[in-house]
C-alpha cells in the first residue's frame, strides 16, 4: 500500500491563514475533502465529510422550525416565466441572476420556465389556489431545496451558481402578525448559530438598498469571519402585502371582508458551513463546534507492529461504548504512523482525538486531545462516555467565547468621515457609525471605501449626533462592514 505523505509535507499543503485567507479557505475545503469543483462553471459537488456537516446544521434548524409549529412542504424547480414577472421589483431584482429553460424534449417552449432563484412567485401562485377564509390562515410551510443563481464570481460553499438552503413562507392575517413572525425566525437564526454553530451574530435591519426584492423589511444575522469581513449568515422577510396583490392571496376575513394576506419569507443556506469555517478554523485546517462535527470523536490506536491485535480490540471496545452513548465517533484503523492520523484528524477538525496504546490499556485510561486548544489530557477508562461528553460541550463553550472575543476586538465606533476611511482601508471587522438614513450617502461611502451597511440592530442604540458621511441629524446606529 502506497504511503501518504510525511506529516509536515500534509500540513504545508494548507497556505497560512495569515498569508492569504482567501487562499487558505480553498485549501481547507479542498484538502479536508468538503466539496470539489464540477464540470460546470460555478457549480460545486459537496462531498460526503461536507454534506454531513450539512446535515447536521439542516437537522437542528428542521427540529427549530418544527418545534415553532412549521411544516415540510416541496415546490416545483421550475417556474414559468410569467409568474415572476407579476411583482415588479421582485424579477427586477433578480433578473441579472436567472437562468432560463428554453427548450424541452428537442422543442422549443411556448413560455420559458425560469430555474428556482427562489420560490415566492410559485409559492404565492398556490397559496392563491388553498387559501379561501381566515380559518386558513396561518400558513407555516418550509422547503430544504436548491435554487440557482447566475453568479459572475463564485466560492465554494460561500456563493456557487447551484446552492442548498431552507425557504420558509408564511401567509397571516394581520401586519402585526407577520412581523412576529419574521422577528421570531430572526431569533431562531440567531439562536441557533450561536448554540450550534459556536458563531456569535448581530441581528437587525437591512437598509432599503440591501433589501430583499419586493419585500416590506428585511432583517438579517450577520457574523464575522476570521479575516475581519463580515457574512450575511440568514435573512428573514416581512414581505407586507406586495406579493399577496401580485398573485392574488385573498381571504374572507371575519368581518366578512375581503383582505390580503400578509407574507414572510425567510432563509439559510450551504453558506453556514463556509461561516463554520471561516469562523473557528486556524492553520491546520478545520476546528469543528462538536454539535456539527462529522465524527466528534476519533480514536487512533497507537502500537508496534503487533497493535492490531494488542490494541485494536480495546479501541474497538471503546468505540462501541461511545457510540451506544450518542456519541459520534470514528476509529482509525488505517496502517498509517500515528503522526499522520493526528495531522489528517486535526486537518478535518475533529473536537477530540483518542489516543490509546499498550501503556495506556495498562494503566485502564485514554489520551484526549483537544482540538481547539490543542491541550492534552489523560482520561481513565471507566466512565470514559460522560467525561468526553463534559469535555465536548466544553470544546463548544470554548469556541463561541473565542468567537465573541474576536469580534469584540474587531468592533470600534467612529465618529467622523476621516477616521472611518482610515479604518476600511484594511479590515477591521465591523464599524459603528451614525447615519442619515440616506441612500445618496450610503452609495457613497460603499463607493470609497467599499464597506456596507450590514445591519441597524434591533433594540439597538437610538441614533445619536451626525451622519459619519454628510453631517445632517442621524437617523439609525448602523454596523458597517467589508462583506463576503
Amino acid at each position: 500500500m502506497a504511503k501518504k505523505p510525511d506529516t509536515d509535507a500534509f500540513v504545508t499543503e494548507i497556505t497560512p491563514r495569515s498569508q492569504d485567507f482567501s487562499r487558505w479557505y480553498l485549501d481547507v475545503v479542498r484538502r479536508a475533502e468538503l466539496a470539489d469543483y464540477s464540470p460546470v462553471k460555478g457549480c460545486m459537488v459537496i462531498r460526503p465529510y461536507g454534506y454531513a456537516i450539512w446535515e447536521l446544521i439542516q437537522q437542528a434548524f428542521d427540529r427549530e422550525f418544527k418545534r415553532t409549529g412549521h411544516v415540510n412542504a416541496y415546490f416545483p424547480l421550475f417556474i414559468p416565466e410569467g409568474l415572476l414577472r407579476k411583482e415588479a421589483a421582485h424579477v427586477e431584482g433578480f433578473a441579472p441572476q436567472v437562468a432560463y429553460v428554453t427548450h424541452g424534449g428537442g422543442e422549443e417552449l411556448e413560455e420559458k420556465l425560469v430555474v428556482r432563484p427562489t420560490s415566492e412567485a410559485i409559492i404565492g401562485t398556490m397559496y392563491a389556489k388553498w387559501v379561501q377564509s381566515w380559518r386558513d390562515l396561518p400558513i407555516l410551510i418550509n422547503q430544504w431545496a436548491n435554487v440557482v443563481r447566475w453568479e459572475k464570481v463564485t466560492r465554494p460553499f460561500l456563493r456557487t451558481t447551484e446552492f442548498l438552503w431552507q425557504e420558509g413562507h408564511t401567509a397571516h392575517e394581520t401586519h402585526d402578525e407577520a412581523e412576529a413572525e419574521t422577528l421570531m425566525i430572526l431569533d431562531l437564526y440567531a439562536a441557533l448559530a450561536e448554540t450550534v454553530l459556536a458563531m456569535p451574530v448581530v441581528k437587525g435591519m437591512k437598509s432599503e438598498s440591501e433589501r430583499f426584492a419586493g419585500a416590506l423589511r428585511t432583517y438579517s444575522i450577520e457574523a464575522l469571519m476570521g479575516d475581519g469581513r463580515a457574512l450575511q449568515a440568514g435573512t428573514s422577510h416581512n414581505l407586507g402585502q406586495n406579493f399577496a396583490k401580485a398573485f392574488e392571496i385573498t381571504f374572507q376575513a371575519r368581518d366578512k371582508s375581503v383582505q390580503h394576506v400578509w407574507g414572510t419569507s425567510w432563509g439559510v443556506s450551504t453558506r453556514l458551513v463556509g461561516a463554520v469555517i471561516m469562523t473557528h478554523g486556524d492553520d491546520s485546517g478545520l476546528v469543528l463546534p462538536p454539535r456539527v462535527a462529522p465524527y466528534q470523536v476519533v480514536i487512533v490506536p497507537i502500537g508496534r507492529d503487533n497493535w492490531r491485535e494488542t490494541v485494536l480490540p480495546r479501541a474497538r471496545a471503546i468505540q462501541k461504548e461511545l457510540a451506544d452513548a450518542g456519541i459520534r465517533v470514528t476509529l482509525d484503523e488505517r496502517d498509517e504512523r500515528p503522526g499522520w492520523k493526528f495531522s489528517e484528524w486535526e486537518l478535518r477538525g475533529v473536537p477530540l482525538r483518542l489516543e490509546i496504546g499498550p501503556k495506556d490499556i495498562e494503566k485502564s485510561q485514554v489520551l484526549i486531545a483537544r482540538r481547539d486548544t490543542r491541550e492534552k489530557i489523560g482520561v481513565a477508562m471507566d466512565g470514559l462516555a460522560p467525561r468526553l461528553r463534559e469535555l465536548l460541550n466544553d470544546v463548544q463553550r470554548t469556541l463561541f467565547e473565542r468567537a465573541v472575543k474576536f469580534r469584540e476586538e474587531h468592533t470600534q465606533r467612529v465618529d467622523n468621515y476621516d477616521a472611518f476611511k482610515q479604518v476600511m482601508e484594511g479590515r477591521p471587522g465591523f464599524v459603528i457609525a451614525s447615519w442619515c438614513g440616506s441612500a445618496d450617502c450610503e452609495a457613497e461611502i460603499k463607493a470609497n471605501t467599499q464597506a456596507t451597511i450590514r445591519i441597524m440592530p434591533v433594540g439597538g442604540a437610538a441614533p445619536s449626533g451626525r451622519c459619519i458621511r454628510c453631517g445632517r441629524t442621524a437617523t439609525a446606529e448602523a454596523w458597517f462592514a467589508k462583506a463576503y
